[in-house]
């Protein structure tokens, strides 16, 4: 143990802090890290450097390199630099590089050094020039702040949803400050900056003076600020070598450090771990590192070749041309186990292998601390960087767990898990150095998963889903898509390979979008690839509105009618109409007769002219006659249009070869010309009546020889004739014309529909009047109606009919027809016997 604590460096009396290497470093640095623009990405991100950036000295045609790397040295990209002079590097939240140039362009690259965007500070920056800039993170996302060379700030506080913002000018200042640093107070940013002995508050509206309590007197100027890695605290290193420290709104001091150092430091960055009650600054010179805190003495550190820092959620990171190293405080359980003469429940279990083992344990236990021991145990674990150290700690743990009767294994095998995913991302080739604090305390498995895709590390992400067992569509599912649009990028393999891998591989796998995969390859250029890939997608719906938009507009159609989705279809051919001229878009319908019969059946309602065109092209006079009789009532309100329009429909009949559709469209011209002259004669509205009813309305008019002549004319049968007059004159109650009408000649129809009639108006004395002229088939029926029952009973009893028997035998009631109803029963007795 006292070995393990070589590197425990005290600040005060309650807290310790630890440097510990990383990586070795391989990268081939050719020049200084001083002579680059440096950015590293938190979160064990990766570093990019520009090297000779416009240097004075370097020749003019020597152009800058822009390398990055993973935080093991491991380069991921190299590219040169073609664009204007850079002024600031820095990374997104998203691990994407924002390149500021001097005229306030900024570039966004990929970690691979792929061209993503760009977007403009504004034509103020533009016009003024950049001289400094700063990359911030918020909750909102990543944000730019730019000091152009008129002094004056702008910033945005989130480059996903650009929305620049121009902050208030200070008074009276004439050259750039001498340090200043982005804050971020109450979900808004701000700007602190330093002019002399003043330091200057930039929010939305407003530049107010601020001045940060109990600082030590004499201050002439600032040289550094630094603001800690959540916004809470900051820290200011004045000429006069005094480091203040307190929170960010400066409202209250924490405490102040004399380095003895007027020097301005290269950097300076807060050092904190979450949870502690500690706070720690770490300030970097050219061969110098001390870390300052509230203790009368610092820890210091030799630098042996020129560093840079790189704050993180927990420490430091600390990066050179030979090593990458991380200065964290010693976590309160590492400290119970570790330190010298500890006392603490975790020390016993850690010494299990001591002769005295069994007397620590058993000593925990009767305190009652065994399970805050194991917990400790567990705890220290994951805060471990070397693998055997983590092995030890929680075989300690897993040790004291025997003797505890229920110990909860969930923190055990959650810290088991984490471990080995940490181990796997921190591995030399991977170079992703999180810690414990950063994952998963902080960063999600899914936001580690999309890190391991962003560098294309698709196996290692599959095993960590795997051995996580997450669920498909979160885990493989979405890291496979993401293998299959970058294989999509890969030119050098032709169209037919990289389809058939892409689906060897994806298969069925549940969560996957082929028309997501064949999208990406239709914006990278190949077309082809992208329409063998719509072959795999399931859903029509996915293939068609891509298909549309590479402008396959057939093979859309072709795909819509498959589906047989009709809102899908009409969607292929409202695009194809717009795309196509007439003539072409005609000729493809006709190649597709479900798609056709769906335009028609949209122009039907929507286009009735190019309904018109559609059955013309087609030499389909049948339906084009239909169309006409359907417009000559729907668009014509002239008699004289109708007629015309059914006329081109009755010659369109006629080369259909359809002889009754057309003698059907004359006689319905003939009765339209007749109807009007009716109204101009008799007056009354006989317009668009049909046959029939113009019949009923000239006997209801008193019009009967008109009404027999229109029947003449159009050939009504008598039947029909006789008919419609009954029902006429019954509704007008004419019961005189009705009986002469009844004896004008024999009646076509019989007379039982007189007296059904008559009976159905509620005469009954009418009625009776044709009973007795009803054939003897229909006898007893027309005498039931008229409820003559005894007479009915006679005429059944006198034809032998089983069924007219019956019939009346229903119709007999109570002792009103008591007497009939037991004669019927005499007479089926007697019927029977013979």
């Amino acid at each position: 143990m006292d070995c393990y604590t070589a590197n425990w460096n005290p600040l005060g009396d309650s807290a310790f802090y630890r440097k510990y290497e990383l990586y070795s470093m391989d990268w081939d640095l050719k020049e200084e890290l001083r002579d680059c623009l440096v950015a590293a990405a938190p979160y064990g991100g990766p570093v990019a450097l520009l090297r000779n950036p416009w240097r004075k000295e370097k020749a003019a045609s020597v152009r800058p390199v822009l390398d990055i790397y993973s935080a093991s040295g491991m380069p991921l990209a190299s590219l040169l630099w073609k664009s204007g002079p850079v002024v600031s590097l820095g990374w997104s939240a998203e691990e994407e590089l924002l390149c500021v140039q001097e005229d306030g362009a900024v570039l966004v690259y990929g970690l691979h050094g792929d061209f993503r965007r760009h977007f403009s500070m504004g034509n103020e920056v533009l016009q003024n020039r950049v001289l400094d800039a700063r990359i911030f993170h918020t909750e909102f996302g990543s944000g730019v702040a730019i000091l152009t060379g008129a002094h004056r700030f702008t910033l945005s506080a989130n480059v996903g949803d650009l929305k620049l913002r121009r902050m208030p000018e200070v008074p009276g200042l004439q050259s750039a400050p001498s340090c200043w640093t982005v804050l971020c107070q109450d979900r808004v940013a701000h700007i602190l900056l330093a002019v002399g002995p003043d330091l200057y508050l930039l929010d939305h509206a407003a530049c107010s003076a601020v001045t940060p309590p109990g600082l030590a007197p004499g201050v002439s100027s600032f040289l550094q600020m630094a603001v800690s890695f959540t916004y809470r605290h900051l820290a200011l290193f004045t000429d006069t070598g005094y480091i203040w420290m307190g929170t960010a709104s400066l409202k209250e001091k924490l405490c102040e450090f004399n380095c003895n150092i007027r020097a301005a430091p290269k950097q300076m960055v807060w050092c904190s771990r979450p949870r502690s009650k500690e706070r720690a600054v770490v300030v970097a010179w050219e061969r110098r590192l001390m870390v300052v805190g509230d203790a009368p003495e610092s820890i210091q550190f030799v630098l042996d070749e020129d560093s840079y820092l790189v704050p993180e959620l927990d420490g430091v990171r600390i990066f050179s041309r030979s090593t990458h190293e991380f200065l964290h405080e010693v976590p309160a359980a590492s400290e119970e186990i570790f330190k010298i003469a500890s006392m603490g429940p975790g020390t016993g279990v850690f010494s299990k292998e001591s002769q005295k083992a069994d007397e620590y344990l058993r000593e925990i236990q009767e305190l009652g601390q065994l399970t805050q021991a194991v917990q400790q145990c567990i705890e220290a674990a994951g805060h471990e960087h070397q693998p055997d150290m983590q092995k030890s700690l929680l075989r300690a743990a897993s040790f004291g767990k025997c003797f505890l009767d229920r110990f909860p294994p969930d923190s055990f095998v959650r810290m088991c898990q984490d471990l080995r995913v940490l181990n796997a991302v921190r591995d030399y080739h991977i170079g992703i150095p999180l810690t414990y604090s950063q994952y998963p305390c902080q960063l999600t498995i899914q936001v580690l998963l999309d890190r391991l895709v962003l560098r294309r590390l698709y196996p290692l992400a599959i095993q960590i889903c795997e051995y996580l067992r997450l669920p498909e569509v979160q885990g493989v599912s979405r890291i496979l898509a993401h293998w299959a649009c970058y294989k999509v990028q890969q030119k050098d393999v032709s169209d037919e390979d990289v389809a058939r891998a892409i689906n060897q591989k994806l298969g069925d796998t549940p969560g996957v979008s082929y028309s997501d995969i064949a999208a990406r390859a239709y914006g990278c250029g190949r077309t082809e690839l992208a329409i063998k890939l719509l072959e795999y997608e399931p859903r029509s719906g996915e293939q068609v509105p891509l298909l549309l938009k590479m402008k396959r507009s057939k093979l859309a159609l072709s795909k819509a009618i498959e589906s047989g989705d009709t809102d899908l279809v009409f969607t292929v051919l409202l695009h194809l109409k717009n795309e196509l001229n007439r003539g072409d878009f005609f000729m493809t319908l006709r190649n597709q007769p479900m798609a056709l019969s769906l335009y028609r059946q949209f122009c039907k309602h929507q286009e009735l002219e190019t309904l018109k065109d559609l059955y013309n092209q087609d030499d389909n006079h049948q339906e084009l006659g239909s169309f006409h009789i359907r417009a000559s009532y729907a668009a014509e309100e002239r008699i004289e249009g109708r007629v015309a329009a059914l006329q081109t429909a009755a010659d369109a009949f006629y080369k259909a070869k359809n002889e009754f559709a057309a003698k059907a469209t004359e006689d319905q011209m003939r009765l339209l010309r007749l109807q009007r002259r009716l109204e101009d004669e008799l007056g009354g509205q006989f317009l668009d009546l049909s046959l029939h009813d113009t019949v009923t309305t000239l006997i209801l008019g008193g019009h009967n020889k008109r009404a027999e002549q229109l029947a003449r004319d159009f050939r009504i049968p008598d039947k029909r004739l006789w008919w419609l007059k009954l029902t006429a004159l019954a509704d007008l109650e004419d019961w005189e014309e009705l009986e002469k009408f009844s004896k004008s000649k024999k009646s076509p129809i019989g007379y039982l529909p007189f007296v059904e009639i008559c009976i159905k108006q509620h005469n009954k004395y009418e009625a009776k009047k044709y009973a007795s002229r009803v054939g003897p088939e229909q006898k007893v029926k027309a005498l039931l109606l008229v409820g003559d029952v005894a007479q009915a009973a006679d005429v059944a009893i006198e034809h032998r009919n089983e069924a007219e028997l019956s019939l009346v035998l229903s119709h007999c009631t109570g002792a009103t027809d008591g007497a009939t109803a037991d004669k019927i029963q005499r007479a089926r007795a007697q019927a029977q016997k013979k």
